[in-house]
C-alpha cells in the first residue's frame, strides 16, 4: 500500500567503522517527505547528507533505525530487493553526471530502459519524450564531451527519469557548474516534480539552488537542526531568472568585443582567440536556448 509520505524516516543512525575508529553520521534523524515535495538537504560537509541520500536511494543501509521509501520498508528488503527498489523507485542524479563516454546523449538516456527490459520502440519513444523535457532535441546524438556541464547534467536527468520511477534523487546535482547552468539545471528539476509530479531531495550548498525546492532541511551532526520553507521574496521567480539570463548574455557579447579587439591589437594568440571565442559562443548558445524555451526573444 501507498504512503502518504514519499520518504518516513524514524531515529535513523548510521555508524561507520574503520579499524577502532567509529564515525557517527546519523544520530537519530527523523523526518517526513510527501509525495510531489521537492526537498533541499543543506548543511556542513560531514552533516550527513549524502549519508541520508544514499540511504532512502537503497545505495546503503541505516545501522539502525526505520526508513520508509514510497511504502516500502528498506530495513526489511534483502539484496536483490535492494536492487529490483533501485531500478523501478528511485533516479539518481550525481554531482560528476555519471554519463557513460562513449555514447550518445539519446543512447545513456535509453540505457536505464534496456537493463529493464523495456522494447526497442518504447524505448526510443521515452527518448524523445525525455529529450524534449530537457530541451536538448538537437543534441541527441551528441557525446558528453561535446555537450557543456550543463547539457551533461541535463541529459544525466533524463536518464534519471527513463524509468519513470516517483522519485528522484539528486546529490549536489549543480555543484561543477557555474552559476548559469547551476540555475538552469535546478529550473528543470523543479519542472520535474511540478509537471512530472516527482518527489525530488536535493543535497546542496548553494543557497540560491535550494530555494527552488518547497522545503530547505539543514542537517547538522547527523539530525534535522530546521526545517524552514523559503520565503516568496527568496525564492527565484521566472522574471529574475530570465533577467539573469539576459545580464548574462550582454556580459559575454561585450566579452566577445574585447575579445576581438585584443586579437586586433596583437594582445592574444590566434589559438587563444579561437578558443576563448568558441567556449564564450557555446555559453550564450546555452543561455539563449533556455530564454527561447521559457518563450523569451533576446
Amino acid at each position: 500500500m501507498m504512503s502518504e509520505y514519499a520518504v518516513e524516516a524514524r531515529n535513523l543512525i548510521k555508524v561507520y567503522k574503520a579499524g577502532e575508529l567509529e564515525v557517527q553520521a546519523l544520530r537519530g534523524l527523523s523526518v517526513t517527505v510527501a509525495n510531489g515535495e521537492m526537498v533541499a538537504l543543506i548543511g556542513p560537509s560531514g552533516s550527513g547528507k549524502s549519508t541520508f541520500l544514499n540511504i532512502i536511494g537503497g545505495l546503503d543501509r541505516a545501522t539502525a533505525g526505520y526508513i520508509g521509501v514510497m511504502g516500502s520498508d528498506l530495513t526489511q528488503l534483502n539484496a536483490s530487493q535492494l536492487v529490483e527498489f533501485r531500478r523501478k523507485t528511485v533516479g539518481h542524479v550525481f554531482q560528476n553526471m555519471n554519463l557513460i563516454p562513449t555514447l550518445t546523449a539519446a543512447e545513456n538516456i535509453e540505457l536505464p530502459m534496456a537493463a529493464l527490459g523495456v522494447k526497442k520502440d518504447a524505448r526510443r519513444q521515452r527518448v524523445e519524450e525525455l529529450i524534449g523535457v530537457v530541451g536538448l532535441k538537437e543534441r541527441m546524438s551528441h557525446k558528453p564531451g561535446e555537450l557543456s556541464g550543463g547539457e551533461q547534467q541535463r541529459i544525466a536527468l533524463a536518464a534519471a527519469l527513463a524509468n519513470d520511477p516517483p522519485l528522484i534523487l539528486a546529490d549536489e546535482p549543480t555543484g561543477e557548474l557555474d552559476t548559469e547552468n547551476a540555475l538552469i539545471v535546478v529550473n528543470y528539476l523543479a519542472k520535474a516534480n511540478r509537471e512530472l509530479g516527482k518527489t525530488i531531495i536535493m543535497v546542496t550548498h548553494d543557497p540560491r539552488v535550494a530555494r527552488a525546492a518547497s522545503r530547505i532541511l539543514r542537517i547538522q551532526d547527523g539530525v534535522i537542526a530546521t526545517d524552514v520553507t523559503p520565503s516568496e521574496e527568496a525564492a527565484p521567480t521566472q522574471a529574475n531568472y530570465t533577467d539573469m539570463l539576459k545580464t548574462r548574455i550582454a556580459s559575454i557579447d561585450a566579452q566577445l568585443a574585447g575579445l576581438d579587439q585584443d586579437f586586433r591589437k596583437g594582445l592574444i594568440s590566434s589559438d587563444q582567440f579561437v578558443d576563448r571565442q568558441t567556449n564564450l559562443k557555446k555559453t550564450k548558445d546555452v543561455l539563449g536556448d533556455e530564454l527561447h524555451r521559457l518563450g523569451v526573444v533576446h
